[in-house]
């Protein structure tokens, strides 16, 4: 009875889970319908509400700005924009911060996690995924001694939180895994196994094959 209790949360809590997040971005989404004048909303058109209709609003949206900020003038507003944002003390700090976040995340020539690593991490013995991110640079490159390297270190199992390093380059061992796969790996905590790599099944081939090969006697010439 247990067994068959367990599996059934094992189906039913990720679909929970899956349709918790939906409900949420679609709700957020559908504040957007409250940038349309009250004489074309679906309910004063249709007598109710048509829940979705603010994501598809939120994405017209979005493809509308970039549109208009691809070409000349939109790019002289978008730095208008910029320059009059950075004015203000506190939202200037913030929003760059942001900018340089999303920027780094979103842009097709941004690259925020490039490589996989193995780090040890938090203590000497203890084996931990990491992200490259870059290497150091400004003043903290007249501190360090070596060829150092940036990583993040994410928590299990929210990878949007974790800890900055900057460690040799000698102590990082780069991973034969893709930054989606290590990704998987993080937040499963371990239990999603990322697939053997050719260099795994070929070194575990060539163990197979001389376990398998009959011991030679040194006594026969």
């Amino acid at each position: 009875m247990k067994r068959y209790f367990i599996t059934g949360l094992l189906i039913w809590v990720p679909l929970a889970i899956t349709a918790w997040v939906l409900v949420l971005i679609v709700g957020a989404m559908d504040q957007s319908m409250r940038l349309l004048p009250a004489a074309i909303h679906p309910r004063t058109l249709l007598g109710f509400d048509i829940p979705g209709a603010g994501v598809i609003l939120t994405l017209l949206i979005i493809m509308i700005t970039g549109l208009l900020a691809a070409n000349f003038i939109g790019q002289h507003l978008v730095r208008w924009w910029e320059h009059l944002l950075a004015r203000i003390p506190v939202v200037n700090s913030i929003y760059n911060s942001v900018k340089q976040v999303s920027d780094t995340l979103f842009s097709s020539s941004g690259n925020a996690f490039r490589k996989a690593l193995l780090v040890e991490y938090p203590r000497r013995g203890a084996w931990t995924i990491a992200f490259l991110t870059g290497k150091p640079g400004a003043d903290v490159l007249h501190h360090l001694d070596g060829d150092y390297v940036s990583v993040y270190v994410p928590t299990t199992p929210n990878p949007t939180s974790g800890f900055f390093l900057m460690l040799p380059k000698r102590d990082v061992i780069e991973l034969e895994m893709s930054v989606d796969t290590a990704l998987k790996y993080v937040i499963s905590m371990g239990v999603v196994a990322p697939p053997a790599t050719r260099r795994q099944e070929s070194a575990a081939s060539k163990q197979s094959e001389s376990a398998a090969a009959p011991p030679t006697d040194p006594t026969i010439t």
